[in-house]
């Protein structure tokens, strides 16, 4: 029904230039009301500003390029891909080669300060970055370092009323060797460096507050607060913490926990007090191969405490509303993040990611009506491949379809659709001799060099070839298919577009390094010394 009532709603609005409405996932009902997730896809340690009108969002990208995703809302349901805040990931001797797979931006935070928006965040393994841009579409500069370290993560700054700032942050165990303690530190009135050494402010060691992480920092009405999840990503709860002063003493409270609700975990995210006084909570909620979706939620002042979502009669600690009333805003706009794509653009779609830093020979877009993406030169499994062409996924149940062709030039190249993650499967077409072979390649464990399973499907005689002899190749124009339910990809292929056949066997997703399992193309082959060989993407559509 909510999809019935996307797509009518979708139908009914003013078309709008640039702007997308999924098929398989609305949280705008069209009748004052939303549903959670607002966002049902990957956006992990989601936070918001709010700068009037207008609201714009920001996660965790990892090693996934381009990184630092930029989404913006003018009602905090309704919510588009605007750009993103980083190019590259730093440095490039990292990022640039294998994928770093969990490593580079966790947990970020962005805020806007003296007429520039800034984004904050810790890499595990080399310190405190951020990034600077006078409009949150960009340009964004480029990164600066301002705070070295190992294991410091999950930053946010506070400007203060008399101009000051402070840095608040969390740690690393598997960088530091300690972990449940947050931290804050004075920064210069910037905030581009470190004046005074971390002090721990809340200690959440050898309570059920352990692994307190992702603090985001605020005040109000004299108040310095920190609000922070703890208890584990998936079965935890939200924390606030409320002191006279930035470095305390702190009281706690319990603010927001699963309750008898499916959402489990609420964890980290952004408080946002919006132009019409009113406030809310955004966090996300851990659905395993799905990765970390984003809910919204009331909250509510009781004794100046914080209560998230369903107020209970005694206590602070609400509930998450599965439905509620929209936040007031002017905005009657149904928008969604970005998912089908022609390629008919000069450039690559905002919703598609790399494993790595970007390289031109990764694939380029085309003035042609298709994206171009290369076979990369390994033996290895796909975990290892920088060059995959992927996206989130947008809802637990939806169907992919692709139109694609591979020009092969050798022997042994291959490419097609694949669900990515610690578990992979792919449905690809593979050149064997004068034609092509089908299969799917499955691989288990793929993080720890898994091994992987070959199944040949059906062999298809090839649809075109080259017209002359010079780097020889020949086609195989094919449609492919992915039908995702309940964590569960089974797969099809057709050859005309209209007639699918099912093909080979059920696979269950699995979630990657800190993110969920992720969709879209790979191109691969074995030789090194061949003339590469690609698939030219004519389309990638999302349907239910």
């Amino acid at each position: 029904m909510n999809k019935l009532l996307c797509i009518l709603l979708a139908m009914m609005s003013l078309t709008v230039a640039g702007q997308y409405q999924s098929r398989v996932w609305c949280a705008d009902k069209g009748n004052g009301t939303y549903v959670n997730p607002v966002i049902n896809a990957d956006y992990s340690d989601p936070d918001v500003v709010a700068v009037g009108d207008d609201y714009y969002l920001t996660s965790s990208s990892f090693n996934c390029v381009p990184g630092l995703p930029i989404l913006h809302s003018r009602d905090l349901v309704n919510w588009e891909i605007v750009g993103h805040a980083l190019e590259r990931v730093w440095p490039d001797s990292l990022f640039g080669g294998l994928p770093a797979h969990g490593k580079g931006v966790w947990a970020p935070c962005i805020r806007y300060h003296n007429g520039s928006y800034r984004i904050y965040w810790g890499d595990p393994d080399q310190g405190v970055f951020m990034v600077k841009a006078q409009r949150p579409e960009g340009p964004w500069e480029s990164p600066r370092l301002i705070l070295p370290g190992k294991g410091i993560i999950d930053t946010s700054p506070l400007w203060d009323d008399d101009g000051r700032c402070y840095l608040v942050n969390a740690w690393a165990n598997s960088r530091t060797g300690f972990a449940s303690v947050i931290t804050v530190r004075e920064m210069d009135a910037d905030g581009t460096r470190a004046i005074s050494e971390p002090v721990i402010v809340f200690d959440g060691n050898g309570t059920e507050n352990r692994t307190c992480e992702g603090p985001k920092f605020y005040k109000r009405d004299g108040w310095y607060w920190i609000f922070c999840p703890a208890g584990g990503v998936s079965t935890g709860f939200q924390l606030a913490l409320r002191a006279r002063s930035p470095f305390g003493p702190y009281e706690a409270k319990k603010v927001l926990a699963q309750g008898n609700t499916p959402v489990n975990g609420p964890h980290q995210g952004a408080w946002v007090h919006t132009k019409y006084g009113e406030d809310w909570f955004v966090h996300f909620q851990d659905k395993g191969p799905y990765g970390r979706v984003v809910h919204l939620q009331p909250l509510t002042w009781k004794d100046n405490w914080p209560v998230i979502g369903r107020v209970p009669q005694r206590g602070y600690c609400g509930t998450p509303y599965l439905s509620y009333r929209k936040p007031k805003a002017e905005s009657r706009l149904i928008v969604t993040p970005q998912e089908s794509d022609s390629f008919n653009l000069p450039r690559l779609g905002r919703q598609w990611q790399w494993q790595a830093n970007y390289n031109p020979s990764f694939g380029m877009p085309t003035s042609l009506g298709f994206f171009r993406l290369y076979t990369y030169k390994t033996n290895d499994n796909f975990w290892n491949v920088p060059n995959l062409l992927l996206q989130k996924t947008p809802a637990d149940r939806f169907t992919v379809t692709a139109k694609l062709t591979l020009i092969s030039k050798a022997e042994g190249q291959l490419g097609g659709l694949i669900m990515m993650g610690l578990d992979y499967s792919s449905l690809v077409v593979k050149r064997v001799g004068d034609g092509f072979v089908l299969q799917q390649m499955t691989c288990r464990n793929a993080d720890k060099g898994g091994a992987v399973i070959v199944t040949p499907l059906a062999h298809l005689a090839k649809t075109g070839q080259d017209d002359n002899d010079y780097q020889f190749a020949i086609y195989e124009e094919v449609f492919l298919q992915m039908k995702v339910d309940g964590g569960i990809v089974r797969f099809a292929f057709s050859r005309d577009g209209k007639h699918f056949k099912d093909v080979g066997e059920p696979f269950k997703m699995r979630e990657g390094k800190w993110i969920g399992a992720k969709m879209g193309f790979v191109a691969q082959e074995p030789n090194v010394k061949s003339n590469r060989g690609w698939i030219d993407i004519d389309w990638f559509n999302v349907t239910d």
